[in-house]
């Protein structure tokens, strides 16, 4: 689906249905250097149950025109300008690792256009190593290595996948290697920056659902703790044995865990 949103073309995965906003909407938010088809497998099962789906490539990623966005503030107003661009008045969020701190912001700022949050690979605040930044912003290559290595758990590393055919490490390594030059600088760095999770969390009313790799290295369980204590209602599930990309290592799960939090 291709949609303009403030002013530049924008790319949405809709899960091979055409977009019914009048039908329970489910917004998918991927992380730092990727797109949406990082979600493919479970927007596509969504999108056949029942739901409308909307997977965005944010702004400078993926098919998506424009520049990457600098602040978690600004990717959570564009998300609210998809919406509106889309016809989209309420929406669940269903958001990973960067993607998880504009939907913590998106909610907070629009609570009466957010039904459900669902955070997944979230650590609350999400600082940034001087290594991994540094990296990112010389040596995109080396930068795309490490997150490749501390994006799997051991296992994945190995070769298991839930897919016949699908090399993990492989397909995550390609899909970064598509973004821009300074697409992952930007993104990363506006992780760092963002300092204002706890607060907006602490003051969300929608049901919330904490959605982590027992084996993630970069948003670890325990990075989770201070999240939960925020949001006392909300729900926090572990996924044991996957890690940082639980989409692709354990696509399965994550759609069980995502069906009852919301339906």
């Amino acid at each position: 689906m291709e949609i303009t949103v403030n002013g530049h073309s924008a790319y949405a995965y809709t899960g091979g249905k055409v977009l019914d906003p009048s039908a329970p909407v489910l917004l998918f938010i991927h992380g730092a250097a990727l797109d949406h088809s990082c979600w493919n497998l479970q927007a596509r099962w969504f999108a056949h149950h029942g739901w409308a789906v909307l997977a965005p490539d944010l702004p400078g990623h993926g098919r998506s025109g424009g520049a990457p966005l600098a602040s978690v503030a600004a990717i959570a107003a564009w998300l609210m300008a998809l919406m509106d661009a889309a016809g989209v008045e309420r929406a669940a969020l269903v958001s990973h690792s960067m993607g998880s701190l504009a939907a913590l912001e998106a909610a907070a700022l629009s609570p009466a256009r957010v039904s459900h949050i669902a955070l997944l690979g979230n650590a609350t605040p999400m600082p940034v190593s001087e290594a991994l930044l540094a990296a990112a912003k010389d040596d995109e290559r080396r930068a795309r290595g490490m997150i490749n290595v501390w994006s799997y758990s051991p296992r994945g590393q190995m070769g298991a996948s839930a897919v016949p055919g699908l090399w993990l490490m492989g397909m995550n390594q390609r899909l970064m290697e598509r973004a821009g030059p300074g697409v992952l600088h930007t993104d990363l760095a506006a992780c760092n920056a963002y300092r204002d999770g706890l607060e907006r969390a602490a003051g969300l009313a929608c049901p919330v659902l904490i959605l982590c790799g027992g084996n993630d290295q970069m948003a670890p369980p325990k990075a989770t703790l201070a999240l939960a204590g925020a949001v006392p209602h909300a729900r926090r599930v572990t996924l044991a044995g996957a890690g940082h990309a639980l989409m692709a290592e354990q696509p399965d799960a994550v759609i069980d865990a995502l069906r009852a939090f919301l339906c």
